[in-house]
């Protein structure tokens, strides 16, 4: 029998064009339904924020004489079915057919088809929490997948066969559980084994590992479920930390794998909420231990397990995988200086480094608060060998940066060729010289603003032969 939920989604106040889309549609002769996500999110009493509907029916030139009167629209390739109601998160689609033609993942001939039935567009989802279906007028949920069942119980399940056409979705999977919580099932897991991700392009992956990373409650989860069904194979770098032994006094938790995957559930519970900055930082801890996997070893002096210039290595293997899911050279330029670095934070806190030290570590990594999470997920992701307490040295670094005013941003030089220009001087190749050296002064504390660094120029340039 069908579940009735006449108040599944609401239709009133701020979501009342809702109210008005359905009902276009209904009076234009079709019979639109809620699906998917939303669906799915409302079931869970989630905040539902895009909206999807589907309309039985009605073709996707019906779809649009029906909305425009009243509504912006946007007609995503009349073959896909889509029209977007323009500024409103609503999409409106005609159920189609997906036949696959060849092996790539562009190999496919989509078709509009209104005659469909609800369980035949059902089952080309991903899902079966993502395949019900809500009807705002008589408040029926059609659930011809069982997917309220896997909700209550926390299961993600694939809907059928047509699961595989997509490999993609081996990737929503791991971002779904680490943002739900939920267990996969057995037959999905072994489904996914058997599908490459080889022909997905790297920003279709990006989407998927930046909603693990920005919206993952526990990526911890995430990432067990990639090793659980061997998808850490096309991530080599990552693949190599499982199983790699750490010192058990400094890392109880177990292996570099697990470390990492803890110390993300760390990260995640301190985001900031800027998409940007927790992207940047999560990235960095993801990948901030991979070098541990060919430098870790017992060293003789103790007998001890260390993974002595694990830093430069994790730097030096990080671009391969930052190059396969993304393209974007800015984000990738501020991820690696925080791999790189990522020990420093608790080896100045334990000589007590001087300012001149900070500014040093500053113009490397730009962004030091953006180091001190990195550190803090770093800390709290070795199980319980640390209390909740923040991380001493994170604490104790952004008091010196702040003090030094590099929180947010790396040194600015003081000294610039204008000067030297400004004392008579005309632009010429020994420039850089004196520039750099003048940067490293500012860097040593030597001169802290502009008036100190001109009178250092000028004492410097009286001993300088041009």
């Amino acid at each position: 029998m069908p579940v009735i939920a006449p108040e599944l989604i609401s239709l009133e106040g701020s979501h009342a064009p809702l109210r008005r889309v359905v009902e276009l549609l209904r009076a234009a002769g079709g019979r639109p339904y809620f699906v998917g996500g939303c669906v799915r999110d409302a079931l869970m009493q989630t905040p539902v924020v895009d909206f999807d509907i589907e309309v039985y029916g009605l073709g996707t030139r019906e779809i649009a004489a029906a909305l425009r009167p009243e509504f912006g629209i946007i007609t995503v390739g009349a073959a896909f079915g889509v029209t977007k109601v323009k500024d409103l998160p609503i999409d409106v689609s005609v159920p189609r057919r997906e036949n696959r033609t060849g092996a790539r993942h562009t190999d496919f001939e989509v078709q509009a088809d209104p005659s469909m039935t609800p369980r035949e567009a059902a089952e080309r989802r991903d899902f079966t929490i993502n395949a019900m279906m809500w009807d705002p007028f008589t408040g029926e949920i059609v659930d011809p997948w069982h997917g309220q069942e896997d909700l209550k119980a926390g299961v993600l399940r694939h809907v059928s066969a047509k699961f595989s056409e997509d490999p993609l979705r081996v990737l929503r999977a791991m971002q779904f559980v680490a943002r739900f919580g939920f267990t996969v099932a057995p037959e999905t897991i072994a489904l996914c084994r058997s599908l490459s991700q080889a022909d997905l392009p790297a920003e279709r992956l990006f989407e998927e590992w930046s909603k693990l990373l920005l919206r993952g409650t526990k990526p911890s989860l995430g990432l067990k479920f990639l090793r659980d069904c061997e998808w850490t194979r096309f991530y080599p770098t990552l693949h190599a930390m499982i199983d790699v032994p750490q010192d058990p006094e400094w890392h109880p938790e177990g292996c570099a794998y697990t470390h990492t995957a803890l110390c993300l559930d760390a990260f995640a519970r301190g985001r900031i909420g800027q998409k940007d900055e927790d992207l940047i930082v999560g990235l960095a801890v993801l990948l901030h231990d991979i070098g541990k996997a060919t430098t870790t070893k017992i060293e003789p002096k103790d007998g001890r397990l260390h993974a002595y210039g694990h830093e430069e290595e994790s730097f030096r293997l990080a671009p391969e995988f930052l190059s396969q899911i993304t393209k974007e050279t800015k984000l990738i330029e501020a991820v690696l200086p925080l791999v790189r670095w990522h020990a420093q934070p608790y080896e100045l806190f334990r000589i007590k480094a001087s300012d001149a030290a900070v500014r040093r570590l500053a113009n490397k990594v730009v962004r030091i608060d953006r180091l001190i999470r990195v550190d803090e997920a770093d800390r709290h992701g070795r199980g319980t060998y640390y209390g909740p307490e923040p991380s001493p040295q994170g604490v104790w670094l952004k008091e010196r940066a702040d003090a030094l005013q590099l929180a947010a941003s790396a040194p600015k030089r003081l000294v610039l060729g204008r000067h030297l220009i400004a004392l008579g001087y005309k632009p010429a190749g020994w420039f850089s010289t004196i520039l750099d050296e003048a940067f490293e002064a500012q860097l040593d504390g030597v001169f802290t603003d502009e008036a100190t660094g001109l009178s250092w120029l000028q004492e410097r340039m009286t001993h300088f032969k041009v």
